[in-house]
């Protein structure tokens, strides 16, 4: 039997620190802080909801993140 992957560590770092950001500012900020996955997305965007340990999704309308969270 393979071993179960382990669950990738979630930076210690607030979503909401991010939100009123430049989009760019604040996906550089993240990668810096340790997120392994960030990803930008519309604030209507239709998603999945998979939860990724690991993944900041940034809401960026205008060029600003409106909405930020976790998985």
């Amino acid at each position: 039997m393979a071993p179960l992957p382990r669950p990738q560590k979630t930076p210690d770092d607030s979503p909401d620190a991010y939100v009123g950001l430049d989009a760019d500012a604040a996906e550089r900020q993240a990668r810096e802080r340790g997120w392994a996955t960030v990803r930008r997305l519309a604030p209507d965007a239709v998603i999945t909801m998979e939860h990724m340990p690991g993944r900041l999704n940034l809401a960026v309308r205008e060029g600003s993140v409106v909405r930020c969270w976790q998985g």
